[in-house]
């Protein structure tokens, strides 16, 4: 199983609080030096969020007269839904700075909340990033098990000195500024994290497209940078070890999940890929003790039950593939994925009927109109199969 951890929107592999993060070894620094790797010049943080100056003659021409107003904010969050793609959001080659952003559009959910940051403060407001607790959430590319997330962006007006007092409290300074509608309305816990964590997941998405494209030199740019920049972010670690493991470095991949995990001892992902890493070294004692561990977290997550369908799919091991979509449906009948997944595996099992019933399901209950657009697509095709 070929498994990796990308945060396309969000920091899923949070370390601890800062009073722990104080407690855990110094990290790895000898990583960082690896001769096998030629380091390439990646965005610093300030041109992650730097607006261009095109960019602010712009935001000022429109908001002159009302900097640091939450209303006018919340019309130009609107103008960022309104023409951005919020389906890619789970796309890891949309990861871009703010300026790419402002000119695409059609960017993930990170790189809005980004462009929302670096606007919002120009305009006089503050921000700060959550991280949103979501359950786990894999989506396939090209082989890897890409773990996403997702994080909003909450906005405050600065308090106001007026004469001889300064305000303290106003019910209407707050705006929280959600890429995702279909998890913001949901009562999930958040956490606020700092800028460079942010930067850092920028650095992680970056170098996990690098590595689905297998360019390694690039990723491994790219997850040091985001180890550097955050040493106790533990997705960039675990990460960092995937690209050892995928280059046959095990020594050094051991390593590297060993700190993710102890940066934050809830990196499932890390400690997954350890057990693959055990079961390539032949420790297969200790490879199962993590699996049964994490089969006992994982079983009432319908998403990880489609990362297994999904790979064995790959392995062409249909019967399994469908028991796994199958458990998926069971444990929450709205997930489209599930019966895409269905869909998938009875096409290439030739039963093009019942690939054409699970992929009109999938459609129906597909949130975004990108997945909607992509079911229908698929579906003309099974329509075409069918009439020859």
């Amino acid at each position: 199983m070929r498994a990796l951890t990308v945060l396309i929107c969000s920091l899923v592999l949070l370390s601890g609080c800062q009073s722990t993060e104080t407690q855990v070894s110094p990290p790895p620094v000898n990583l960082a030096n690896v001769q096998q790797f030629e380091i390439h010049t990646v965005e610093t943080i300030d041109e992650i969020f730097a607006l261009d100056e095109r960019m602010k003659t712009q935001l000022d021409k429109a908001f002159a007269s009302r900097f640091g107003d939450l209303s006018s904010t919340r019309r130009l969050m609107m103008f960022l839904l309104n023409n951005g793609d919020k389906s890619v959001r789970y796309q890891s080659g949309a990861t871009l700075t703010a300026s790419q952003t402002y000119n695409q559009l059609n960017a993930n959910c990170l790189s809005l909340s980004i462009l929302a940051f670096s606007m919002a403060e120009h305009l006089g407001l503050r921000g700060q990033f959550q991280r949103v607790h979501i359950p786990e959430y894999w989506a396939l590319n090209r082989g890897y098990n890409l773990l996403t997330g997702h994080i909003n962006l909450r906005l405050d007006m600065p308090r106001q000195q007026r004469g001889d007092f300064v305000e303290i409290y106003n019910d209407r300074r707050q705006v929280l500024v959600d890429f995702a509608p279909d998890i913001s309305g949901s009562e999930f816990k958040t956490t606020d994290i700092t800028k460079e964590r942010v930067a850092a997941m920028f650095y992680n998405n970056k170098g996990a497209a690098a590595l689905v494209e297998n360019d390694f030199d690039l990723a491994y740019s790219y997850f040091i940078a985001a180890t550097n920049i955050d040493p106790y972010y533990s997705g960039g670690w675990g990460n960092l070890g995937v690209l050892f493991r995928t280059v046959n470095d095990f020594e050094r991949a051991e390593i590297a999940y060993e700190y993710a995990i102890e940066v934050d001892q809830r990196n499932n992902t890390a400690l997954g890929n350890l057990a693959i890493l055990y079961r390539l070294t032949d420790r297969d004692d200790l490879a199962q003790n993590i699996e049964t561990r994490l089969a006992e977290i994982r079983k009432e997550n319908p998403y990880y039950q489609i990362a297994l369908g999904n790979e064995r799919l790959l392995q062409q091991e249909f019967g399994q593939a469908l028991k796994h979509f199958r458990q998926a449906k069971e444990l929450d009948e709205r997930i489209h994925e599930s019966y895409f997944g269905m869909a998938h595996t009875y096409y290439l099992m030739g039963d093009i009927k019942a690939a054409k019933k699970f992929m009109k399901m999938a459609q129906q209950r597909a949130q975004f109109d990108y997945d909607k657009l992509r079911y229908q697509g698929k579906l003309a095709t099974l329509n075409l199969f069918a009439q020859n």
